[in-house]
């Protein structure tokens, strides 16, 4: 248990910035110097550091059964049978703290089906209407072998009545179908034929006066018909207290939301109901819905589809399935004579698997799913799922929810099985505040009189300011004694204290030491290092500094005082640095280890005095008085000699004589100019070399460019010749005579010529 606390300037704000922080509203229980912040910590550190355990605040999440009814049994002493437990619960939640509670399912034996068969009434579907006609009696008496509550519905579609999808021919909106087909209904998108019904024959009339229609694409309005079917439940007739299953039948796939667009038709589908003498009105003014919207009115609806489809739409299906959640596909066979068994089938698979989940939660609300099958295994997580989930059998879900900050309100959703009507209403809320039962006076002893005390710290009146209201401020602007804490405008106390009536009170450190100050800028534990000591352990350390004792120096007081390594010739430093820690620091031109050699601080008098050129030039003699001697010589003393550049960025060879102090010495110069001045002073480039060079260049480069470009289009139009070239060769020409064409010379036999 780990508390991450941020800023934290009351109870509720600890509260809130971690699951397992805790508050002590004991009284006096942080240290002088100390911010009311140290009370907030882990129960167990606040009780490690002194905290009485009823003086802790950590609020804990609470948990209400709101509603928990029996589970039925069966269907036959109610007609509102209860398969969830329980049916409502409260939460009262601490952010980041998870509630886990149990919910329990139990499918029961007899439970009412509301069945609606759904049929594709193209004209491809015509031995598929056929084979239903005849299937009827079958198909009852599948479903009251499933459940003695059992009632069917039947509706039909087509597709939108507009072009490019329905010819709108007059006559052909009449009869969509071949002139050879005799009963063929007019096209239309979707038809609600029959309410659901328990009537067998009522159910047989209405299907046999079914005809089939027909359109000109091979993808039909389905997702138009399904939405319909979902959304107008008082027209369909589906019960409350009802497995509800739409049977989808059909031999093609289905158009989808942007299809409209190709007849003209922009409105988006609204997801709602328009049946109009039980005929979609809507069907050539408003879009098809997108697969998105015809899952989410399915599950708000409790409507598990089944499709069942031919074989070439099979994989169509399935892929949609994926997206449907409790939905199953079968294959029909070519005149759908297998319907009954696909749907008894499918419903077994449907009915034997638990799946639980919720509605639409924000998103600082967390909802995790745990299953407890009875057969084992199962898969948890946003979803809790268990197969072979027999009648009668029970399952558990241990559902887990948290709230991960604070909720502006309270919130409600739904928890339960997909497919199914009974659902759990949970209700959440959250702790954030914090319940310290303080007492109720306003001049409380230990605010001084001058407030109250909320939750172990003092509330002040508007007069009285201070961690225990000792401050008056009756006269004064609250504004100029924080400013007087602040050194340089900046944090208030340096971060390290709180500004009590314009005076920094400073917070302790851990170990018995303390900041000091005025604004606590101060502490002893900062000072430099030397062998892993405080100053070396050669001094003290005072404000972030070393004071070293007599006999030692350096930022760490690491160095004996002593100049033994810094003298040359008697002198320290040849008087022109200073000795620290036993080394020549030196002025600026002058080189270590004794400061005495090269110094380029005199360049300009060396171009003055050998050259008489230069800044120094005109006031040679003023400017470089310091130099005692100066002598031009062909060949320098022994020794590695120095050298500047001068203005001609020529180099200037030359040896010092130093004397003792600053700028006080004699100098041997010889300047190379005189003898290899053509050696060391740098040619200047040729210009003209450069110039020529660049134009070059970039001609040769622009020419190797054209080069390439030109063999690269040569290249490109031999390889289409060559292929023109064997193209050519694998022709193959058929000689035909133009009818049309009459040779220009005519042949005429003379009829009296016997050829002798």
């Amino acid at each position: 248990e780990v508390c991450t606390k941020t800023a934290i300037n009351s109870c509720s704000d600890c509260i809130k910035s971690g699951a397992y922080c805790g508050w002590c509203k004991q009284l006096n229980f942080t240290k002088p110097g100390e911010q009311e912040a140290a009370r907030c910590d882990t129960q167990a550190a606040l009780k490690e550091r002194g905290c009485m355990e009823e003086d802790i605040i950590s609020p804990k999440n609470v948990f209400f059964n709101v509603k928990n009814s029996t589970l039925s049994k069966n269907t036959d002493t109610t007609d509102d049978p209860i398969q969830l437990q329980p049916q409502e619960v409260y939460l009262k939640l601490r952010p980041g703290l998870s509630k886990t509670f149990r919910i329990n399912f139990q499918r029961i034996e007899g439970y009412p089906v509301d069945l609606y068969y759904l049929m594709d009434l193209s004209y491809s579907m015509e031995d598929d209407l056929r084979s239903i006609k005849s299937l009827g009696n079958q198909l009852f008496e599948a479903l009251q072998g499933i459940t003695k509550k059992g009632r069917i519905g039947f509706g039909s579609f087509v597709d939108k009545t507009v072009l490019p999808f329905t010819n709108t021919n007059p006559e052909k909106l009449k009869k969509p179908c071949a002139e050879k087909e005799q009963f063929c209904q007019p096209a239309f998108g979707y038809r609600h034929v029959l309410s659901m019904t328990a009537d067998k024959a009522t159910f047989q009339k209405e299907v046999n006066k079914q005809n089939i229609s027909g359109n000109l694409d091979s993808p039909e309005g389905t997702l138009d018909a399904i939405m319909q079917a979902a959304v107008c439940g008082d027209r369909i007739g589906w019960r409350n207290s009802s497995t509800r299953i739409i049977v989808l039948t059909t031999d093609d796939g289905f158009h989808m939301a942007g299809d409209g667009k190709l007849a003209g038709i922009l409105e988006p589908n609204d997801e709602k109901c328009y049946l109009e003498n039980k005929i979609y009105s809507k069907s050539s003014e408003m879009d098809y819905p997108s697969v998105g919207q015809v899952a989410t009115q399915l599950e708000n609806n409790n409507i598990q589809p089944i499709f069942a489809v031919t074989k070439n739409m099979e994989g169509v299906y399935r892929k949609l399935s994926e997206m449907i959640p409790k939905s199953e596909v079968g294959v029909l066979s070519e005149d759908s004579r297998n319907v009954v068994e696909l749907i008894k089938a499918a419903y077994n698979r449907l009915s034997s698997k638990v799946t639980v989940t919720h509605d639409s939660l924000p998103d600082n609300v967390k909802v995790t799913y745990t299953p407890k099958c009875p057969n084992g295994g199962g898969s948890g997580g946003d979803t809790g799922v268990c197969d072979n989930v027999g009648v009668g059998m029970m399952v558990s879900f241990d559902v887990t929810v948290t709230a991960k900050e604070c909720l502006d309100r309270n919130i409600s959703f739904t928890i339960g099985p997909l497919g199914i009507k009974d659902k759990l209403k949970v209700s959440v809320s959250t702790r954030c505040e914090c319940e310290c039962d303080d007492p109720q006076t306003d001049a409380h002893p230990y605010c001084n009189r001058q407030g109250k005390v909320n939750c172990g710290m003092c509330s002040c009146k508007d007069t009285f300011v201070g961690q225990k209201c000792e401050c008056s401020i009756k006269g004064k602007d609250v504004s100029s004694l924080k400013a007087a804490c602040q050194k340089d405008n900046g944090t208030e106390c340096e971060g390290r204290g709180d500004c009590v009536c314009g005076v920094c009170q400073c917070h302790a450190i851990p170990g018995g030491l303390a900041y000091y100050g005025t604004h606590c800028e101060c502490e002893n534990e900062s000072c430099e290092k030397y062998k892993n000591q405080l100053c070396g352990g050669n001094g003290k350390c005072i404000c972030k500094n070393c004071v070293c004792d007599p006999e030692y120096e350096g930022p760490a007081c690491q160095c004996k005082k002593s100049d033994e390594q810094c003298r040359s010739d008697q002198s320290v430093c040849n008087g022109r640095g200073t000795c620290q820690c036993n080394q020549c620091k030196c002025i600026e031109g002058y080189q270590r280890p004794f400061c005495k050699f090269c110094p380029h601080t005199f360049k300009k008098c060396i171009e003055c005095l050998g050259f008489q050129t230069g800044p120094f030039s005109k006031n040679c003699s003023e400017a470089c008085k310091s130099i005692h001697k100066f002598e031009m010589v062909d060949t320098l003393p022994p020794g590695k000699p120095c050298d500047v550049r001068d203005v001609e960025n020529c180099r200037v060879f030359f040896t010092t004589f130093q004397l003792v102090g600053e700028d006080n010495y004699t100098t041997n110069k010889v300047c190379m100019f005189i003898h290899v001045h053509h050696t060391e002073c740098p040619e200047l480039p040729n210009i003209y070399g450069i110039i020529g060079g660049s134009i070059a260049g970039v001609a040769l480069i622009g020419l190797l460019i054209l080069l390439l470009i030109k063999g690269i289009i040569y290249m490109n139009d031999l390889k289409e010749f060559r292929r023109f070239e064997n193209e050519k060769k694998k022709a193959k020409w058929t000689d035909v005579t133009n009818p049309l064409f009459q040779n220009a010379t005519t042949t005429v036999a003379n009829p009296t010529f016997t050829g002798e």
